[in-house]
């Protein structure tokens, strides 16, 4: 108890850090866990130590860091029992130790960011007044572009290095290769033209990321550069995004360029501060042709810094190339294998001559053998010999002697998909290249498009795609009720997404097309928009509109009466709506995610789309919006209403004499998703009105502190899920009148000490989620509960419900492992 009392008194996390350490140190007996451990706290004190001098400064309660001294406390404890445990308790000992080192983990990549996102908010407010006073001399400190102070912000997840899914097939030897070109200083040149810049190049498919990949997570390399940054450019870079991006990961708070120089500048000084540890990696996954001035930005001669490229082209005046080949013979075969077990009853022979000839077909692209070897697994023989039979003899898949077609070797696995699936797979082609999208996306969209009432169906599309290889379903680790599809991600390989493209696109004809994508670059529209006469007429039923941040908002008019579905990408600060939109009479789903740095401003928002009666679901993320304008829209048929990484909610009290009648606003709206949007303070008015609401899911909102007294007008309410509201102190005893709830998720609400007295009054609760809510008290009306499943960790089933067992009829507590996948923080 005296410690815990001294930890409080002294720095609040960096003390206890130091103390851990040390105690880590001692032990050799179990040397990699304890190796790990000691380099993930190591990695932290510089951090807590900062974050504890700047909390002092600024005066905040430290609530939000009571879990991570929880977790350091509960370290120090078990590293000093480890040497004392009897031999066959060990390896249990050791498995509490690697989940505290995730633990740790996962409240840098995930929580720690929140506190600085909300700190900044804060600072922003001081700087902002300064400012005024020093315009003049801010400006010319802004023309330098310098590399700002460093502040507590933990997010090495925005250009780290992915982690390794799966055993390379047929790399060995390119991998040795590639990693002495860039470990040898010499490079032949006796040291006169040391190597600067490598690119990867090779036709897609053939696995240079995979590559690039791997050899990030060597050994040697990882022991011989002291920074590898990777970072995900694709078509369309942005360099001064990746610049801010670096700053961020290295713990520098994001900066606004005015223009390319001053990035430039920004990432020289980052450099430079960088190299004082050791050597830098650069990697610059997938670029694309054309992008030779956007490279050059990253030449900075300094001494041990490297750059790496992937690519399907090749850059001569920016560096040397390595060709990495297709698969050869026995490589592709493994390969081929390991993805498509032996049919039953099949002769070593014609399995061997069935296996020639699809090896011949796939050309050696991993890509291609992944694909068509997961279409035959687990099928009959029979499927094999029909999958043969239907590729013609003689047929080349080649476009050119040089350059494979790869779309056309992937073309069968799209064909031999069921009609529901092709549909399904052809919508991926809507979203952008190397996007990650929130499982529940794509389900709402497929349920309005295709009239399916279950999501579980939709999710079970998503399944088969990915178990055909035709997408990735990636989960984030945190567990949820059935039908809540929010903690998946879906990500597709460029080839793929191209394949979806090339199949919608098979009608010659634009305007005719069920599925087009609208890519516009600055202010130029595609030129089969410009040779039409306007307005152009499109028939789409799926229309995706992908703009940068150079467009003006300079739009060509468009007749779109047939939309059902409208995907907006933007990458501007402020963008004005279409008015084309306003025509979309059978408009159903509209999504707008922005992809810029800062929350973009809708202009038009209100007035264009309160004219549409068939809006069911809107999903708006990194915007600007005002919860009363949602209001103002009156959208009779609204069932969804989805906010993500949202600011700018505006006042939540209103006038009363300009009061709504929410019921016939929005009689219709069962669901409303707030997510990551961190100035949510309070709850608007009007959603406590909205009789009809059956799912209210407010989750990752730091500045929620309450709930209003009015929430337990929301009668038919069967899912309140409240995960990771960290200040959110007290749930109100109106919650007692929710008298259809069913599903109540509090996890990670670190600052919540109580439920209502009245809980046991939910009789229809049947499922609760409280992941590290030990120190919430229950009441004692909770043994009122019948048929109870409480999913939490260990310690929280410990402390609440162990107790409670033998007093309430079957209760069952789930315990849970708790793992954070940072894949979620990588989309925003």
């Amino acid at each position: 108890m005296n410690a815990l009392v001294e930890l409080a008194v002294e720095s609040f996390v960096s003390e206890a850090l130091k103390l851990a350490i040390a105690e880590a140190k001692k032990y050799k007996s179990y040397k990699p866990l304890s190796k790990d451990l000691v380099s993930t706290m190591k990695r932290l004190l510089p951090l807590t130590q900062k974050i504890d001098s700047m909390r002092n400064e600024l005066d905040h309660n430290a609530v939000e860091l009571e879990e991570l001294r929880d977790t350091i406390q509960q370290a120090r404890l078990l590293i000093h029992k480890f040497p004392s445990v009897r031999f066959y308790n060990k390896p249990k000992y050791a498995r509490k130790i690697e989940k505290i080192n995730k633990a740790m983990a996962k409240f840098c990549g995930i929580d720690l960011q929140l506190l600085q996102y909300r700190d900044q908010l804060g600072l922003s407010v001081v700087v902002g007044n300064i400012d005024d006073k020093v315009d003049g001399l801010s400006k010319r400190i802004d023309s330098l572009s310098v590399v700002p102070v460093p502040v507590p912000v933990f997010m090495d997840h925005l250009c780290s290095v992915p982690k390794l899914d799966k055993a390379p097939v047929g790399l060995d030897w390119p991998l040795m290769d590639l990693k002495k070109k860039l470990l040898d200083n010499n490079n032949n040149n006796n040291n006169n033209n040391p190597l600067l810049s490598l690119v990867v190049s090779a036709p897609p498919g053939c696995g240079k990321t995979t590559l690039v990949t791997h050899l990030c997570n060597n050994v040697q390399v990882k022991g011989h550069f002291k920074h590898i940054l990777f970072n995900v450019v694709s078509s369309t870079p942005n360099f001064r995004t990746i610049v801010q991006n670096l700053l961020q990961h290295n713990g520098y708070a994001p900066q606004i360029f005015e223009n390319d120089t001053q990035a430039t500048v920004a990432l020289r000084r980052l450099l430079e501060k960088l190299i004082e540890d050791g050597p830098i990696l650069m990697v610059l996954d997938d670029v694309w042709l054309g992008a030779d001035s956007f490279l050059q930005k990253f030449l900075i001669t300094l001494p041990d810094y490297k750059i790496l490229v992937t690519s399907r082209s090749e850059f001569p005046s920016f560096g040397s190339t390595y060709y990495l080949k297709p698969l050869e013979g026995e490589n592709a075969r493994a390969l081929l294998i390991q993805w498509a077990s032996q049919p039953y009853n099949v002769s070593p022979a014609d399995y061997e001559h069935l296996l020639q000839k699809i090896l011949k077909r796939c050309n050696g692209f991993p890509i291609v053998i992944e694909v068509v070897g997961s279409s035959l697994k687990g099928r009959s023989l029979t499927v094999w010999k029909g999958q043969v039979a239907n590729w013609s003899e003689g047929k080349t898949i080649l476009d050119s002697p040089s350059q494979p077609n790869v779309l056309q070797c992937l073309e069968p696995s799209f064909i031999a998909l069921d009609p529901d699936l092709k549909k399904c797979f052809l919508d991926m082609g809507s979203f952008l290249e190397d996007q990650k999208i929130r499982a529940s996306v794509i389900i709402d969209m497929w349920m309005e498009l295709y009239g399916i009432s279950s999501t579980v169906v939709c999710m079970k599309y998503l399944e088969d795609l990915a178990s055909q290889n035709l997408l990735k379903l990636v989960p984030l680790g945190n567990e949820q009720e059935d039908g809540f599809y929010s903690e998946y991600l879906v990500t597709q390989h460029d080839i793929l997404r191209e394949l979806a493209i090339h199949q919608s696109g098979l009608e010659e004809d634009f305007s005719e097309r069920k599925r087009l994508n609208l890519e516009i670059r600055g202010d130029t529209f595609p030129a089969w928009c410009l040779n039409q006469m306007e307005p152009i007429m499109i028939n789409a039923s799926l229309l995706s509109i992908s703009t940068d941040d150079l467009f003006t908002s300079n739009w060509v008019e468009m007749d779109c009466p047939n939309v059902e579905a409208l995907i907006l990408n933007i990458s501007s600060p402020n963008f004005s709506l279409p008015n084309f939109i306003a025509g979309m009479r059978k408009l159903k789903v509209l999504i707008i995610t922005n992809n810029g740095s800062y929350p973009a401003r809708l202009s038009n928002f209100s007035c264009l789309i309160s004219s549409l009666p068939n809006l069911k679901r809107i999903r708006l993320e990194k915007v600007s919006v005002a919860l009363l304008d949602i209001l103002q829209l009156q959208l009779s048929s609204l069932k969804k209403l989805s906010l993500v990484m949202c600011s700018s909610f505006g006042e939540v009290f209103y006038d009363t004499e300009e009061e709504k009648d929410v019921s016939k606003a929005l009689p219709s709206l069962q669901e409303i998703d707030i997510d990551y949007c961190y100035d949510l303070d309070e709850l608007p008015y009007w959603v406590c009105e909205v009789v009809s609401l059956k799912t209210l899911s407010i989750t990752n909102c730091n500045k929620l502190s309450a709930l209003p007294e009015a929430i337990g007008n929301l009668s038919r309410l069967q899912v309140l899920r409240l995960s990771s509201c960290i200040n959110l102190s007290e749930l109100p005893e109106t919650v007692e009148r929710l008298s259809n709830l069913e599903f109540l998720d509090i996890s990670h609400c670190l600052g919540l000490r109580k439920l209502p007295l009245g809980t046991g009054k939910l009789q229809k609760l049947k499922k609760m989620s409280m992941m590290k809510c030990w120190r919430c008290e229950l009441p004692d009306s909770v043994r009122d509960l019948e048929d109870l499943e409480v999913k939490c960790d260990e310690e929280t089933a410990l402390v609440l419900w162990e107790r409670l067992k033998p007093k309430m009829r079957n209760l069952r507590v789930q315990e849970l492992e708790t793992e954070h996948n940072l894949n979620l923080l990588q989309m925003f």
